[in-house]
């Protein structure tokens, strides 16, 4: 199979198209100071590089299709607001049948009486009539922001600002149980904002604030300077992912419209990552900033900064060791493939940072990495291949090897992806040997039917690539076996020569046998570390009938584990019965991106 040369890959690049209205494209907003944003397009089996970051999920929860578990018990509540004394809000005339003149100082009136705060958590029916005066005041200027021009004058930038931190600003509750339990993001119902039929309209109305042609950078930079952006930073704690959503949205607008503000966001980001890391391995909105990092790795120039080479190295990297890994794996995957995309020479530190952490116990987690092992072959230049393909190579003659089946399963995956099986044709001749005796050996014994036949698979295309090179791996694999069992005998014949000079010490007949009435050879091998537990296992070498063998049976196993292929599985952990609360199932469902009425709202203007 040769491999595609270097121009037909170029020319195979299209380029990417960016929406200013998507929040997760990099477009406008994230300034790409290098136009010729390019991805590549599949081939055969490999996938298409995107150029927007994969969204996180606003349920994590997989709910099964048994009886509902009603949850009765609640964590502590959402978060703790300062109440306004004054909570009686009078209704206020509606801005569009007010003068022109007069409608700045009304725009100001409704902002103020929007700073109001009430109380949905100790007695959420209280106020009700000033609740939805203020929720009608909300969703007027949502509108009227929406659908008007010229409003958004000097005087509005203080006064939305003030509203949009008195209203979502806060400290955010603890995210545990009060039984101490630790909370899990896959497992456990997010504990949904109760204020969030106010939070939800401020939040639209700054961000359709932000979004407004009338918008002037220059003047809101006095107002939304860094002391505001760390504490936006702050509520991406949230457990409400409805809130995170917006925020994630709010805060990918102002890196796109305040230059300023652009290193100092990073280094804050960068700030939440190391903590994370190192101290806490908590955070609820790791996978919203990882989504928007990927939208701006998308507008770096080129060459790469060292301050991003860094990140890269020091912060993406070491954030696959996490125990969470799962939660923001998708958005990680595109950030260190975006970062390859933009220069391959990190190639080779990437590749060796993962086989770093490569993990050990945890095969889910193994499954992740294997997935994000494909999708930076499916990026890598072949120079860079040729550096890593021996370390590579060798970890994924372990992975086929591996006793859970998923983990096998994806590995031999790879025998299927059209650009991979080029780079391995080329380099055949150091990877062949790497993989043979995994490959050999795992054709017989693994317990798993599915594997065989992929195994076979993948032995079929290495014979079609080089037969004389897949002969020679034969014959190579049969002389490493033949003289494993040579030493393995002489041991034995050590271990006998020991124990009959054992025997000719006078003190010899007063020990006791360890097993009564069994031969002393046998108990020899029953207890020796080289005996019968050796040769219980697969080190029978191959004979030339079994290659013959071998041979006949690949083309209907191939084509069986082809057939096996096509039978698309979810790889995922069975998860239990959990006890389901239907109002936080409902709340999820129901929430709109911001991103969909941001689309709707520029078609309207």
């Amino acid at each position: 199979m040769p491999n595609k040369p270097k121009k037909e890959k170029e020319s195979s690049k299209s380029s990417k198209s960016s929406s200013k209205n998507n929040n997760n494209s990099s477009g406008k907003d994230a300034a790409p100071e290098n136009p010729e944003e390019v991805g590549r397009t599949p081939s055969g089996s490999k996938r298409p590089s995107t150029s927007t970051p994969p969204p996180t999920q606003l349920n994590k929860i997989k709910y099964s299709g048994g009886p509902q578990l009603v949850k009765k018990e609640r964590r502590q509540s959402s978060s703790r607001f300062s109440l306004t004394r004054n909570r009686e809000l009078q209704k206020l005339q509606n801005l569009k049948d007010a003068a022109p003149p007069e409608r700045e100082e009304l725009f100001v009136q409704k902002l103020r009486q929007c700073c109001v705060l009430f109380d949905f958590i100790a007695d959420p029916l209280s106020d009700l009539k000033y609740k939805e005066v203020k929720r009608a005041g909300l969703n007027e200027m949502v509108e009227y922001i929406t659908h008007n021009s010229e409003v958004v004058t000097e005087s509005i930038y203080p006064e939305a600002v003030f509203m949009f931190s008195v209203n979502v600003f806060r400290t955010l509750p603890p995210s545990s149980n009060p039984t101490g339990a630790e909370f899990d993001p896959e497992e456990d119902e997010p504990t949904l904002e109760a204020a969030w039929p106010h939070l939800q309209l401020v939040y639209e109305f700054f961000l359709r604030f932000l979004e407004s042609p009338d918008f002037q950078p220059n003047v809101a930079k006095k107002y939304i300077d860094q002391k505001f952006v760390l504490a936006l930073l702050e509520l991406f704690d949230s457990e409400d992912p409805r809130e995170r959503d917006f925020l994630k949205t709010i805060l990918h607008r102002i890196y796109g419209k305040f230059l300023g503000l652009r290193a100092y966001v990073r280094r804050q980001i960068n700030n939440i990552f190391y903590r994370f890391i190192y101290e806490t391995e908590h955070h609820n909105g790791i996978a919203e900033l990882l989504e928007i990092l990927g939208s701006i790795i998308n507008g770096f120039a080129l060459p790469l900064k060292e301050e991003h080479k860094m990140f890269l190295i020091r912060v993406l990297l070491p954030l696959h060791k996490v125990k969470s890994l799962s939660v923001y794996h998708p958005q990680l995957a595109y950030c260190v493939v975006q970062f390859l995309e933009k220069d391959s020479s990190l190639t080779e530190p990437v590749i060796m940072g993962l086989l770093k952490f490569w993990p050990k116990t945890h095969s889910p987690k193994e499954v992740m990495f294997l997935n994000e092992l494909e999708e930076i072959l499916d990026v890598i230049e072949p120079s860079e291949f040729v550096k890593v393909q021996e370390p590579l190579f060798r970890q994924l003659a372990k992975c086929v090897s591996s006793p859970h089946f998923q983990v096998a399963e994806r590995a031999l995956y790879y025998w299927n992806n059209e650009y991979i099986m080029s780079l391995i044709s080329d380099n055949a001749v150091k990877i062949l040997p790497i993989m043979f005796p995994a490959l050999y050996k795992n054709s017989k014994s693994h317990w798993n039917k599915t594997i065989h036949g992929l195994i076979y698979n993948a032995l079929k295309l290495f014979m079609e690539m080089n037969q004389k090179l897949f002969d020679d791996c034969t014959q190579q694999y049969k002389a490493e076996k033949q003289k494993e069992k040579y030493k393995l005998k002489e041991r034995e014949e050590v271990w006998l020569k020991i124990e009959e000079l054992a025997r000719q010490n006078p003190q010899s007949n007063k020990l006791q046998r360890l097993r009564p009435g069994l031969h002393p050879q046998e108990e020899f091998l029953m207890y020796s570390d080289g005996g019968l537990a050796v040769f219980s296992m697969e080190t029978e070498t191959p004979t030339t009938e079994d290659i013959q063998l071998l041979k006949k049976s690949m083309e209907t196993e191939a084509s069986q584990g082809v057939k096996d292929l096509k039978k698309e599985k979810a790889l995922m952990r069975r998860k239990s019965e959990l006890p389901q609360d239907v109002y936080t199932i409902k709340a999820l469902e129901a929430h709109k991106r911001a991103e969909e009425f941001l689309t709707a709202n520029q078609e309207a203007l």
